[in-house]
């Protein structure tokens, strides 16, 4: 079942970060539908210094400022596209960075993708996943209970104290607010980028 509107416009981007983690991530592209379980995930709210709203509103960041249940999708190092999960009501830019999954879904075309034979650590990072999904910046702004991107409960029972929490990752520049707990991940999985926020 994909997760209602009203999911995303909670104001507990954190709650709402951690919530994910066992959800379905899907897209379908050329007809070919690719996707799996989320299992490591980083809150950013507007009120903090990791997050790109932070400053106000730009050309870069402006979907944040859209109610929830959009995408945001930013490149990151002139290199990486990042797929983010707009959270909160408009005019209030929080998101959710997904930065790990657990494929299961069209594997085969994820693997076309990213150019192996092997699935290891395929979707084990934001840079990673985007690719092997096929998400781009053309899916910035995107409703994601649409046809191409969206996210769904399939009922996996991931116990509370599954999930844990660490820093979160490559924003020093954040000072004090790099140090918050908002990155969450499933405890044992294969997938997660880094088992610790170092």
């Amino acid at each position: 079942m994909r997760l209602s509107a009203e999911f995303y416009l909670r104001n507990n981007v954190t709650s709402i970060a951690r919530q994910l983690i066992g959800k379905v991530l899907l897209t379908k592209i050329d007809g070919l539908v690719s996707g799996g379980i989320i299992v490591e995930t980083e809150a950013y709210s507007f009120k903090e210094k990791g997050c790109h709203a932070y400053r106000g509103m730009t050309k870069r960041n402006e979907v944040m400022f859209e109610d929830g249940g959009v995408a945001y999708v930013y490149l990151c190092y002139g290199v990486h596209e990042m797929f983010n999960v707009v959270t909160n009501v408009s005019g209030k830019a929080d998101a959710v960075l997904i930065r790990a999954l657990e494929p299961v879904i069209g594997v085969e075309t994820m693997l076309e993708r990213m150019q192996t034979e092997t699935p290891r650590r395929l979707t084990s990072g934001p840079g990673k996943l985007t690719k092997a999904l096929g998400i781009d910046r053309s899916f910035n702004g995107k409703k994601l209970n649409g046809h191409e991107i969206w996210i769904e409960d399939q009922n996996n029972r991931i116990k509370p104290r599954e999930i844990q929490s660490a820093k979160r990752i490559g924003i020093d520049y954040a000072g004090v607010d790099a140090l918050l707990p908002w990155r969450f991940f499933l405890k044992n999985s294969g997938w997660v980028s880094k088992l610790n926020g170092k």
